[in-house]
Order: C-alpha cells, then structure tokens, then sequence
C-alpha cells in the first residue's frame, strides 16, 4: 500500500462556499489532470469533487505532504489567491498508505459524508474514477483498489442499516423546499441536468410538480430531461432571454462561477417582486451573492442542511461500529490481494523469457542435432518441450504466492 496517497479537502475543515473555488471545471479537468501528472510523474491519479469534498487520488512513490500540496495546487492554475492557498494547505487532509485505503472505503461507504448513508457517494466515487480510467489517468493499481473500493461499500450498505430509509442531500433539500408549501403548479426552473438535479427532479414528479422549464449547457441533455418531466428544454444561453416567470429555481451545475448573475435573475423575475425560493447545491454555487441582498429569496445551499445531516449522523451512529468492521475486514483481504497481484505484473515477462529460451535452444544452440532428428523424433522433442515450457511457467508462480502466504 506504499504508493497509495490521498489530498482530501472536505466539509469538515473547509467552509463549503471556499470548498468551491477547489472546482475544475467538467471540460477542463483531463488536460490539467495530464498536465499535473506529467509534471510530478505520477503513475496514475484521479480527482473526486462531490457537493462537499474534493479530493485528489493517486499512485505515486513521491512524498506526499503539505510541502507537495501547495505545489500541486499551483499546478492545478486554479488561480487562487495566496489567501485561499494558505487556507486550503492548512486545511487539507493528507492521507498514505494503509491510511489512505481505509479513507477511500469509508467515504464510499458514506461514513464522511454530510449525510450518512446516502448510496450517492459510491457512484459518485465511481464515475469520478470511470472518468479518469477512460482518460488514460489510472491503470492496475487503482482499478484494484477501486475494486476494494466498490466491494466494501455495498457489502456495508447491503449488511447494515445504514442506508436504511436512506436520506441524502437532495432529498433533505426537498424536504426544505416541501417546507415552503409551494404548489404543484409551480413554475419550476431546473439549472443543469446532471444526476443531482435528475434525482431532485424525481421527488418533485413524484409530488406531483407538473410546470418546468429545463436549461443545460448541451441542449440535448436538456431535452433529455425536460421529456421525462414534460417540461420545456433550453441551452444555458436562453436563461438572459427567458422570460416566463419563475417560482422556485432548482440549480446545480459544474461551472466555477456563479450562473446566476443579478442581471440574469431581473430577466428571469420578468417584473415580478414576490418571494421567490432558490435551490442551489452546486460547490460552488450557482447563484451570485449579490442575489440574496437585492432581492427576497428563500434560499437553500447544501451548507444550511449541515443540522439536518448531525441529526441523521446521531439516528445512525450504533450502525458505524459494524459498517467499521467490514471496512477492516476488506483492508485485512486486500493487501495480501495487492501483494500477490504485484508478483503476478512482475511475472508477466516469465512466460516471453521461456519462450526465448526454447526458440534459442532449438534453432541456435542445438539446431543441427534437431535437424537430423527424423520426423517422429522431433514430435516427441516438441511436446516434452511444450510440457517442461508450461511447467517453468507455473512453478515460479505457485513457489511466489506460497511464499506470499507464508509470509503473512
């Protein structure tokens, strides 16, 4: 477990509105992730973000501390200030070794989250992941861990109650926004159509919302999403022109500045002055501050539901100590898992090496006494040769991981 190092900067030590500005954005995040790789040599790497955590995942022999952070966040051109920097340095949270598998379970077993036990996270975790493989960011080391990873988190969540009556950020935001007593004719106004926004989409369907207009930065996505709510589809650029009204804006989006500015929300006011609510769980957020002194706003932000969440932390606090002891247990099996897969990729080059051999010995070294083999007798050379090949091959592998087993 050496190389496995963790840069985790979560809700815990940083305000969630600064947790913000740590953001890459969607389109930018391969190239600078391949411009950081490159630079410190790190063999693979992949970068989480979720509504109140971003972390930095890698395989790497470098040292890694908080010297190598503030580097590594300068790499990044992120631009932030050396304010910000300092902040972020002081708070982050650095993680190695054994150390760092057991932080990687226990965030995809929701045990870091906002709210416990909500099963968003492990596909978060693992579309992060999927993201940074189809780049070409990872390779065998951290699929094996992301193997682990997944293994652990839904034996935790399919042999503890944890995510019983399962809760999470989205829906502890309709329950605030339930508490508003909007109707269900409500215009809605839906801002990116990602999986958060699709899930909050879902309660409100369900509760029987029925007036909704969908913008997204690719329009067909938008479609995509309007169709299932019967809704209306618009890009981005259509928020400056829209001007039907709104009562609630629901927003979550992976942009790194505000998408609601104050000139946009006049626009989508069209003259009204009633209180109107916005939803916005974007990290950063999607809605200017600005908004929330000119105008009367009920708003909700992840960082208003952090009550909620102590509270569902306490009802599902006696199931911790068990979710705990599959976390140690799965630790226990993986690292003799990782050291016997270490043997098999250092191997790999056993069979080519045989093979080598054999070819050298039958048309160099002995070469000629082959050939004035009869034809039977060359058969019969061959297949002895093939069997004592298979076995060379085998031997070594079966004597490393009896070692192995020995060893441990």
């Amino acid at each position: 477990m050496k190389y496995l190092k963790v840069i985790a900067f979560t809700h815990k030590q940083v305000e969630l509105k600064d947790l913000g500005k740590l953001v890459i954005c969607q389109e930018h995040i391969t190239p600078i992730l391949e411009h950081v790789k490159k630079r410190f040599q790190i063999p693979e790497m992949f970068y989480l973000a979720t509504c109140n955590r971003v972390e930095f995942v890698m395989a790497t022999s470098e040292k890694v501390d908080k010297a190598f952070a503030q580097e590594f966040l300068n790499a990044l051109g992120i631009g932030l200030c050396p304010y910000y920097m300092n902040t972020f340095i002081d708070a982050a949270s650095i993680y190695e070794n054994q150390d760092a598998l057991n932080h990687l379970l226990r965030i995809s077993c929701s045990l870091e989250s906002l709210v416990v036990g909500e099963k968003e996270i492990l596909a978060q975790v693992r579309k992060a992941y999927e993201g940074c493989r189809e780049a070409g960011l990872t390779g065998d080391y951290l699929r094996m861990v992301m193997s682990c990873v997944v293994k652990t988190a839904k034996e935790v969540y399919t042999h503890t109650n944890i995510s019983r009556h399962p809760i999470s950020v989205v829906s502890l935001a309709y329950r605030k926004l339930k508490d508003l007593k909007q109707c269900s004719n409500s215009r809605v106004l839906i801002i990116g159509a990602g999986e958060t926004n699709r899930n909050i989409s879902k309660y409100l369907q369900k509760h029987k919302y029925s007036n909704f207009a969908v913008f997204n930065r690719t329009l067909a996505n938008a479609e995509t999403l309007a169709a299932d709510l019967n809704g209306e589809a618009y890009d981005l650029e259509a928020l400056k022109t829209y001007n039907k009204g709104f009562d609630v804006i629901i927003t979550c989006t992976s942009a790194t500045q505000p998408i609601i500015t104050t000139e946009i929300y006049k626009t989508l006011l069209n003259g009204e002055t009633s209180r109107k609510t916005i939803v916005d769980l974007a990290v950063p957020n999607d809605t200017a501050a600005e908004i929330l002194e000119q105008f009367p706003v009920n708003y909700i932000e992840v960082n208003s539901l952090n009550e909620v969440a102590k509270k569902n932390l306490q009802e599902r606090y006696h199931e911790l100590s068990h979710a705990e002891k599959i976390i140690a247990q799965n630790t226990d099996e993986f690292l003799p898992m990782l050291k016997q897969r270490r043997i098999e990729v250092a191997m790999r080059q056993v069979p080519e090496k045989i093979k080598e051999i054999k070819n050298t010995a039958l048309n160099s070294v002995f070469a000629d006494e082959v050939n004035s083999m009869d034809e039977q007798s060359r058969l019969i050379l061959e297949k002895v040769i093939n069997y004592m090949e298979k076995k060379y091959i085998s031997v070594p592998m079966i004597m490393a991981k009896e070692i192995l087993i020995n060893s441990n």
